[in-house]
């Protein structure tokens, strides 16, 4: 098996004396300094990708931070000049904490709890996307107490299929997102939302799903709700985030640019005359960065498999788990040696299940001690993690420059304990 495809590490990836080096740093250097598992996050990268984003949508695009947040990555969203695109109260109150002024945030869930709604229009968020009509009935209550009119736009059901795993697909009629435009419950809730006291309707809103390669499927949502909207002359629209990346050697994603030239012709072939935003996430954040482990078990089971086992697994990385996502593996100690053996990698949770990497290329040499990485996990590893089997959350680091920076440092057991009483 070949080397590792450079393309699929971080911006500022250089091989310095056959060791990778990412920001500056020495990836076994930053292992040995924060331990591992360890998210290791290429900060030059990070504000390429945001700048992209702004020059390909405008100023009003979004960053989705259930891709990866903390404050560190909110306040650098923002100072590249994007808003922010949160879902849940827990979101808003990071963003807040980051110093996000609130005007520049977009809330989203289909679900938004009173309380939630409360927050949003008492730190005065500047756009709320409704995502139903119990939504809307909430936001009449609230106004009734506050006499506030929150500026909104109206998730859109486009019956558009994203061509990706059935857990992330959110665009087809079945879903539980949005108004479904072929029902005639978009049509009804332009026309509610039109005559409300007590929101200000000023755009709508799709999301098709999320690893979407095929940027077609963007056009054809644009032409949906485009069409449901034209007649109220709304004007914003938002085609919401999804866009794929690769993960592995033989996938080719478009960029941030592609998608953007797409959707905005998909938006001049149907006469949109709306300021159109979008919501990328995982195109921001995901070939960022690479985890770090600590190989600690080499087992080979004769005439079977050898299975590798490092100190993370599902709990920092549930992707391959959930949708039987692919990644790459290599030795940052010789990131361009050969990869002839196949290996499982695994974790350490107590579940046959926990399997990063199903069919691991890796260098003949790997052996117990190792640091061992993958690629392409800067999005939804972090973020989606858990405490399972009470694993410690790992830290996460920035590098740019050469200096490491530790934006969220690694828990404790006694964190563990924080909310037994």
């Amino acid at each position: 098996m070949r080397p590792l495809q450079l393309r699929l590490l971080p911006d500022t990836s250089e091989v310095v004396e056959g060791r990778l080096h990412v920001g500056g740093c020495d990836l076994v250097d930053l292992a040995s300094e924060f331990g591992t598992p360890l998210f290791v996050y290429d900060e030059d990268h990070l504000r390429a990708r945001c700048r992209e984003a702004v020059a390909a949508f405008g100023d009003d695009v979004a960053y989705a931070t259930k891709a990866f947040l903390c404050k560190a990555m909110a306040k650098l969203a923002h100072e590249e000049g994007m808003k922010l695109d949160v879902a849940t109260g827990g979101e808003l109150h990071v963003a807040l904490a980051a110093g996000v002024p609130a005007d520049r945030l977009v809330m989203h869930g289909n679900n938004k709890s009173a309380l939630e709604l409360e927050l949003a229009v008492e730190h005065g968020v500047g756009r709320i996307v409704v995502d139903s009509f119990d939504e809307l009935a909430r936001l009449d209550q609230l106004h009734a107490h506050t006499g506030v009119v929150p500026k909104i736009l109206l998730r859109l059901t486009p019956g558009v299929e994203a061509h990706t795993h059935e857990f992330i697909a959110t665009g087809q009629d079945d879903s539980k997102f949005g108004f479904t435009v072929s029902t005639g419950a978009a049509a009804a809730a332009i026309t509610r939302a039109s005559e409300s006291r007590s929101v200000e309707l000023v755009g709508v809103h799709a999301h098709i799903g999320s690893q979407v390669f095929a940027v077609s499927s963007f056009t054809k949502a644009v032409a949906v709700i485009a069409a449901v909207a034209e007649p109220y002359g709304l004007p914003e629209l938002s085609i919401g985030g999804g866009l794929g990346v690769a993960y592995i050697a033989d996938e080719i994603a478009p960029s941030i640019s592609d998608w953007g030239r797409s959707v905005r012709d998909a938006c001049l072939d149907a006469g949109v005359t709306a300021d159109v935003s979008a919501e990328p996430g995982r195109s921001i954040v995901a070939s960022a960065a690479v985890t770090l482990y600590s190989v600690g078990t080499v087992k080979e089971v004769s005439g079977i498999r050898t299975f590798v086992a490092v100190d993370g697994g599902m709990s920092d990385n549930p992707r391959p788990v959930l949708y039987g996502s692919g990644y790459e593996t290599f030795l940052p100690r010789d990131v361009s040696a050969e990869r002839p053996d196949i290996v499982r990698v695994v974790g350490k949770h107590c579940e046959s299940g926990d399997v990063l990497v199903r069919d691991a290329a890796v260098p003949a040499d790997l052996k117990v001690g190792d640091i061992l990485a993958t690629p392409v996990t800067g999005a939804y590893g972090h973020s989606m993690g858990s405490n399972y089997n009470k694993v410690l959350r790992p830290a996460v680091v920035f590098v740019s420059g050469g200096d490491a920076r530790l934006v969220v440092r690694r828990e404790t057991y006694d964190d563990l304990l924080r909310l037994d009483l």
